[in-house]
């Protein structure tokens, strides 16, 4: 190894989640080892999210840096030591007795998250209509599911410029003023409640304003209900079908609370994923999770997957990129003016493709151009040339004729099939 290499290595060493485990590529990922500009892992290409990167300290300084200078600082405490403001999750911790042939024993489950209410009954109503595998139960899919959306929609380039690739100053005021805009216009953290609490209150509000019906917080039918009466019929604003009584809903300030979730149904309009801890963007009507709020207002690169506060970027194949970012997705050779392939969305420029992806043809078991015609039977490729797509039996070239596939050989007709099968 040379000093380069050996320079390298350890500087990468103390890149954050270097070495750590891939969840999806499993064993075939040697370890997490960052790119130097994309956000992704330079082993197994996954994104920084399939990894188990982010320790809950660090989650929580990133979520605690969103609610910064927003009116959830009481979901926030600012560290001692180094004043970074830290997201004081809600962990919830439920105890349950469970009978045994001989005695009692205790059946402990702990929540890495639930809603910050209260009435605990609440938030166990709250969890149990979530599905399943998406409850962050600790230890369980849930609570990986859960890490992967905190890293999946509230990255953090979309927030810091320290997080970013080189931004000139320009870009990191830029940036900081969308951040600003958002925080004041769109972020919001759910509330879970009873129905009929909220209706309570927006009663008890307008009856302080001499009789007059509330206007921003009414719910429903505001009138004094006789014993006899049905209780007011909710419906969620996603799925349209009616709240059953007694269950919690999910209401969102920005959205107005004449508006409620069931709360497996407040998710992003976009990706339809569970908004992470209730952390939404309210937009003309709709909930995004940060991601995808963030898209919907700035241009995202696809290459190093952050938001291009440049004037000047370009576009290809339906995507955004940084002019610098538009790059080989193997070698990274800047590809303007370039031959490229797309493979799995992402360029690759033609002699990485001819090396790494390209088809092999069968009949001279040479690599396929991507720019020259092939004929392609299941997953068996071949030249469409009369030296290669050939009988497997007799040589008759069979470009433009019948054949009979068997196994990655080609047969002309029924006798030389047979004829090379006996």
């Amino acid at each position: 190894m040379d000093l380069e290499t050996k320079v390298k290595k350890m500087g990468l060493g103390h890149e954050q989640g270097f070495g750590a485990p891939c969840l999806k590529c499993k064993d075939k990922c040697e370890g997490f080892e960052l790119h130097f500009w994309r956000k992704i892992c330079r082993n197994c290409k996954c994104g920084q999210e399939e990894h188990d990167i982010l320790t809950s300290n660090e989650e929580d300084r990133k979520v605690g840096k969103l609610f910064e200078d927003t009116k959830y600082t009481t979901l926030i405490a600012k560290l001692k030591n180094d004043g970074i403001p830290m997201y004081k999750r809600n962990v919830m911790i439920l105890t349950n007795p469970v009978p045994a042939k001989k005695n009692i024993s205790i059946n402990t489950v702990t929540y890495e998250w639930a809603p910050p209410v209260q009435n605990q009954t609440l938030a166990r109503q709250y969890m149990q209509m979530l599905p399943k595998e998406k409850q962050p139960v600790a230890g369980s899919e849930g609570a990986q599911y859960r890490k992967k959306q905190l890293a999946k929609q509230l990255p953090a380039h979309d927030q810091d410029p320290s997080k970013c690739h080189e931004l000139s100053p320009s870009e990191v005021k830029q940036m900081e003023q969308f951040v600003k805009k958002y925080k004041n216009e769109a972020l919001g953290v759910g509330d879970v409640k009873l129905p009929g609490e909220v209706e309570t209150s927006a009663a008890g509000k307008s009856k302080v304003k001499n009789g007059d019906r509330g206007t921003s917080a009414a719910v429903g039918a505001m009138e004094d209900k006789s014993p006899d009466q049905k209780p007011s019929q909710y419906s969620c604003y996603c799925c349209k079908q009616n709240m059953k009584e007694g269950d919690p809903a999910v209401y969102a300030e920005r959205a107005g609370y004449d508006k409620l979730w069931h709360p497996a149904c407040f998710v992003c309009c976009t990706c339809s994923e569970l908004l992470v801890d209730m952390i939404y963007f309210w937009k003309n009507g709709n909930l995004y999770c940060g991601r995808h709020y963030c898209d919907s207002e700035k241009p995202r690169c696809a290459g190093c997957d952050e938001l291009i506060f440049s004037n000047e970027y370009t576009q290809a194949e339906g995507q955004n990129w940084h002019l610098k970012h538009f790059c080989c997705f193997d070698c990274d050779c800047v590809l303007a003016g370039e031959i490229y392939v797309m493979v799995k969305d992402n360029p690759v420029c033609k002699p990485c493709y001819m090396k790494n992806h390209a088809a092999t043809c069968q009949g001279c078991h040479n690599a396929i151009d991507p720019e020259v015609q092939r004929v392609a039977y299941n997953n068996f490729n071949w030249h469409a040339t009369q030296e290669c797509f050939l009988c497997s039996c007799c040589s008759k070239c069979l470009i433009g004729q019948k054949f009979m596939p068997v196994e990655g050989m080609v047969f002309c007709s029924v006798e030389c099939k047979k004829k090379m099968m006996s």
